[in-house]
C-alpha cells in the first residue's frame, strides 16, 4: 500500500498547494495528521502492516496554537529556538515527528522518505531540514 502523509494541524493539501505550488499536493493523494500522536501512529500502523513508510512525507512544524509566537518571525530576536529548547511547548512540533522517523528509520534500518517542509516558521522548517539531511547524510556515509 503507497501512501503518502501531510502533517500539518490546520492546513489540508489545497492549502499547501496554495502556499507553495508545488503540483504534487493536487496530484496526489494525502493521508492528513493534525498531531504527532497521529503521525505516530499512521507511520507505525502502516510499516507493521504493509512494510512501507510514507512514499512522500510534506512536515509543517507548528501543530498547535501555542507554537504561534510573533517573535518566531523576527530574525533579530532571540525567539523560537529558545522556546522550544527550554521545555515551554506542551504540544510536540513537526521537529519532534521528524526526530521521531529519524529513530523509528534507524532502529528498522530505513532510508528518510522523499520529503517537503512546508512550515511558514523559517526556524522550525531550517531546523526538520537540517535533521533530516543530517540523517540522510550518516545514512551514505555508512553505506560506503
Amino acid at each position: 500500500m503507497k501512501y503518502n502523509l501531510l502533517l500539518d494541524d490546520i492546513r489540508n493539501p489545497i492549502d499547501v498547494w496554495n502556499i507553495t505550488h508545488n503540483l504534487i499536493y493536487i496530484d496526489k493523494k494525502w493521508i492528513v495528521v493534525r498531531n504527532y500522536e497521529q503521525f505516530v501512529n499512521i507511520v507505525t500502523h502502516n510499516f507493521l502492516e504493509y512494510e512501507v513508510l510514507p512514499e512522500i512525507l510534506s512536515m509543517d512544524h507548528d501543530l498547535s496554537d501555542k507554537h504561534y509566537r510573533p517573535s518566531m518571525y523576527d530574525p533579530n530576536i532571540e525567539h523560537y529556538s529558545k522556546y522550544y529548547t527550554d521545555g515551554t511547548f506542551k504540544e510536540k512540533t513537526g521537529y519532534d515527528c521528524a526526530k521521531w522517523l529519524v529513530d523509528f528509520c534507524m532502529d528498522n534500518k530505513l532510508e528518510i522518505p522523499k520529503y517537503f517542509v512546508h512550515s511558514m516558521n523559517p526556524v522550525g522548517k531550517d531546523n526538520i531540514i537540517a535533521l533530516l539531511e543530517k540523517f540522510k547524510k550518516y545514512q551514505n556515509e555508512k553505506e560506503k
